[in-house]
């Protein structure tokens, strides 16, 4: 017989805006999670995950004040001309 392991949790109590509660529990739901096990996976995906090399120098980049020109929303292939690809 299989037993399943909780991990330990620890309460913590949120005051959130009814407008974000909603629209979190929405993604949850297409998601097929739980609100729970949603947000804490956003929460540790925005605090544990490090940005790789290339996303840290285009973050510096853009805190220099340097960009890497203009993107061309008009369309999906102005977009992708001007992406370069």
């Amino acid at each position: 017989m299989t037993t399943i392991t909780k991990k330990p949790r620890t309460r913590a109590y949120l005051r959130l805006r009814p407008q974000l509660v909603e629209r979190l529990k929405a993604e949850a739901d297409s998601r097929n999670k739980s609100f729970n096990s949603y947000v804490e996976s956003l929460l540790f995906d925005a605090v544990f995950v490090e940005p790789n090399d290339e996303t840290v120098e285009a973050i510096e980049e853009s805190r220099r004040g340097e960009y890497a020109g203009i993107v061309n929303l008009s369309s999906m292939e102005a977009f992708k001309q001007s992406m370069g690809l």
